[in-house]
């Protein structure tokens, strides 16, 4: 079996056009020029298209995420020869890419979800089928509809990337384009598929009085321990795994997975830590949420309404991803003089300050320039929309176009991947020196968690991010 060539993101190297900090400037004014106008165009209640209802909206941005992901990760941009992408003009390339993810889009969404889905299976998948129901409306049938699909690509955006970041596209990494992203593509939809009728279907079967229990578990298996039949119980922790895949894949650097020599092991390895990260940090704000507002009561509503809590723990995890993917597409990962555990703390330290300061930034001014409402748990404000509708754009300008305008393309040389590679595998290999590191690290974590605990209650109190 012959090895397909090095994925195109792998091995193009992106060099600045100015010195400093004046290409990621460049690109930051850039993309949020391209953020607001099209925010403006499809997204914002009072512009042109108006999607923001905002599950109809929400349901597009996840998707849109989705494709780019298939089309430069999981397909490496087949059927687009290399040449192609390594000459054409970075405009020439996000137009002509970002027209072929609106095209998968429309067809997934119409095609797929819409027509198959939702006149020969589940009618919650299709609007027109839910308006024939008795007391549903063409409003909440759109959003009923739009809430199955986001669910579904909710799951998707996790074990997508996962099976490229952690199982390294294993057992198919050795196939050619287009059978090595086919396999790798019927694989994760099956998975999402699966784990979608496990966690999403029976909040889709309780929307409509009486609850489905013929066709789905009413009450949902998760009510007494999440306190609440919603599905927003699942969302946090799969929306949890779609942040810290990325956290993996970037700041992180697979490290210290990447150690691990046995394929399989470290594979396997990758993949549940992913989980099990993602399950700490879903209960950990939860947790935070209850140290700064107080105990979730079950019958409420808006902000101390547990489904809502499990909800805002999705929401939060997204705001960190936002200043991680900043710091590896524009700032080139920085820092990268340190060790590895060094840079990938740093990167940390970074992310988690840049994340609340959005957070913060986000609840006091959104509804001033996005059309928002005011206020943490209103029914039309989703934060997650606009966060990832800004990662959509970030990734079409690194991944379609290069990081045009402030950088140039150059394709890596046979010598310098294979340099590269070395260079990795040097750094990335156990050492019993590391034992030290280890130990302290683990001991300042605890007591981070503690201080942490002891700090939000006195924060929370002290700070009011929402003036009336």
């Amino acid at each position: 079996m012959n090895p397909g060539p090095v994925p195109y993101l792998e091995a193009r190297k992106l060099e600045k056009r100015w010195k400093g900090p004046i290409p990621a400037l460049v690109n930051l004014l850039f993309t949020l020029a391209i953020f607001y106008a099209t925010w403006w165009i499809f997204q914002d209640p009072r512009g042109l298209m108006r999607l923001y209802t905002p599950y109809v909206g929400y349901n597009y941005t996840r998707w849109i995420l989705i494709v780019l992901i298939w089309i430069a990760y999981i397909f490496d941009f087949w059927p687009f020869k290399r040449t192609w992408l390594e000459r054409a003009h970075p405009l020439v390339k996000g137009a002509v890419l970002t027209l072929l993810t609106a095209g998968v889009l429309l067809t997934l969404m119409k095609g797929f979800f819409e027509g198959l889905l939702g006149n020969y299976a589940m009618a919650y998948f299709n609007p027109e089928q839910l308006t024939k129901l008795p007391g549903v409306t063409a409003f909440f049938a759109e959003e009923y509809a739009a809430t199955a699909c986001l669910m579904f690509a909710a799951i998707a955006s996790w074990l997508s990337p996962s099976w490229i970041v952690a199982m390294e596209a294993a057992p198919w990494q050795d196939l050619k384009q287009p059978a090595r992203g086919l396999s790798i593509w019927v694989m994760t939809f099956f998975l999402s598929t699966l784990v979608y009728f496990m966690t999403m279907h029976s909040h889709m079967g309780i929307l409509y009085y009486p609850w489905q229990a013929f066709t789905s578990i009413t009450p949902p298996y998760w009510e007494n321990f999440a306190n609440t039949v919603s599905g927003n119980f699942h969302i946090a922790w799969i929306m949890c795994c779609t942040v810290v895949v990325w956290l993996v894949e970037t700041i992180w650097e697979r490290y210290p997975f990447s150690t691990i020599k046995n394929p399989w092991l470290r594979r396997i390895s990758l993949f549940v830590a992913i989980i099990a990260i993602s399950l700490a940090l879903n209960f950990f704000l939860y947790y935070a949420q209850e140290l700064a507002w107080g105990e979730a009561i079950r019958g409420s509503r808006r902000d101390a309404a547990p489904d809502w809590r499990w909800l805002h723990v999705g929401e939060t995890a997204i705001f960190f991803l936002v200043p991680a993917l900043f710091l590896y597409i524009y700032c080139d990962n920085w820092p990268r003089k340190f060790s590895t555990p060094v840079n990938m703390l740093v990167r940390t330290v970074i992310m988690v300050v840049g994340g609340l300061a959005i957070y913060a930034l986000y609840y006091r001014y959104s509804h001033l320039f996005l059309g928002t409402q005011k206020g943490f748990s209103h029914p039309q404000q989703f934060p997650m929309i606009p966060m990832i509708w800004l990662i959509n754009i970030w990734l079409i300008n690194t991944w379609f176009m290069d990081n045009w305008p402030g950088w140039k393309l150059r394709m890596k040389t046979a010598e310098e991947l294979r340099q590269e590679h070395l260079a990795r595998e040097a750094e990335h290999t156990w050492s019993p020196r590391m034992v030290p590191g280890l130990a302290v690290g683990a001991v300042v974590g605890v007591a981070l968690y503690f201080i942490t605990v002891w700090a939000l209650p006195l924060v929370s109190n002290s700070i009011n991010l929402i003036p009336k």
